[in-house]
């Protein structure tokens, strides 16, 4: 064998695999001597893979973990039993996992050949994995936008609202976030000059544009603070909340953000929030009155003068103009 190249890869691909390879072996599959398995096996060194070599009759070679990961050399059948393994994780939000598996999901899905999309595809679609309770996002969806966060690309989608209106958006990709079960893309809305947060599993048909952005200063310490509600472009005065909320836990949970406060069940169909807010009022305000569920304010003068300021805006929009006619 001339393709030393070839071979290389080959002997790689073999010594990735969870076992010690006596040089006769290596030297047997490659088609090569032994003089020639040992050569390569230092080109390998050079290139900085840490093959480890030990002595005796049962003795061999392996690829040792190194300070840093190499590059790995994947068989078509390897390669989708992980892509198949990272979207099932992508779409749990399991925590400490759930933002890497979107990031390995968007870096594998780019080299993957066309068939071996199609069969990862195929097999996502055939496997069902507990979620839990509540929507769940399409890992296909995370990982194209993943994708385009990580090349500062533009992206356009469909978006469907909680009311069910469907628009299409036009976005500068910040940050994914999964909160409370949920993920959350924060993105600049090119159209609407405006930073805002989607959630992914309302998010169809994602396209990347192929137009280049330099990013934008995100008015939050990352995408998830964002979510949350931390934002650094309000002035932002802590307040204290007290509010019964008459609605199971599950049915609100990531709607309130995260951060500082607690959000608690009180039992089956009543939760409770209460703490200190480091937020905006009028943030929190829109998001109560979003819910779409009764709630009442035990606590919280703040909150209770922006809920009153909101409902005589509300009633003002829906007076009869004067001098209308019924």
């Amino acid at each position: 064998m001339n393709d030393t190249p070839g071979r290389l890869l080959r002997m790689l691909s073999l010594l990735q695999t969870p076992r010690e390879w006596p040089g006769s072996e290596l030297a047997e599959r490659l088609g090569v001597s032994d003089r020639t398995v040992r050569r390569d096996i230092d080109r390998l060194r050079d290139l900085g893979y840490p093959v480890e070599a030990t002595l005796g009759v049962t003795g061999g070679y392996r690829l040792a973990a190194g300070a840093a990961l190499p590059p790995l050399l994947l068989d078509d059948d390897e390669a989708v039993a992980i892509a198949v393994g990272l979207r099932a994780a992508a779409g749990q939000a399991v925590a400490g996992i759930e933002e890497s598996s979107v990031r390995a999901l968007a870096k594998l899905e780019q080299v993957l050949p066309a068939k071996l999309r199609r069969r990862v595809r195929v097999l996502g679609a055939a496997t069902a994995v507990f979620t839990g309770t509540g929507p769940t996002a399409d890992p296909e969806v995370l990982a194209t936008l993943a994708a385009t966060i990580t090349n500062h690309e533009r992206v356009r989608f469909t978006y469907r609202d909680a009311a069910g209106a469907e628009s299409r958006r036009n976005v500068e990709p910040n940050g994914l976030s999964a909160t409370r079960g949920r993920w959350y893309l924060v993105a600049y809305d090119v159209d609407r000059n405006a930073w805002r947060s989607f959630r992914v599993d309302r998010v169809t048909a994602p396209q990347p544009t192929a137009a280049r952005f330099t990013p934008r200063e995100l008015p939050a310490e990352h995408a998830a603070a964002y979510v949350a509600g931390a934002r650094t472009d309000w002035g932002i005065t802590p307040f204290a909340v007290d509010v019964t909320i008459h609605a199971p836990l599950h049915r609100i949970s990531g709607g309130l953000g995260e951060s500082p406060g607690e959000l608690n069940a009180v039992d089956a169909d009543t939760s409770r929030l209460r703490g200190i807010r480091e937020d905006s009022v009028e943030w929190l305000a829109g998001r109560l009155i979003t819910l779409g569920v009764e709630y009442e304010v035990r606590e919280s003068p703040e909150l209770a003068a922006q809920l009153r300021a909101a409902a005589d805006r509300i009633a003002r929009a829906l007076a009869a103009p004067a001098g209308s006619e019924n």
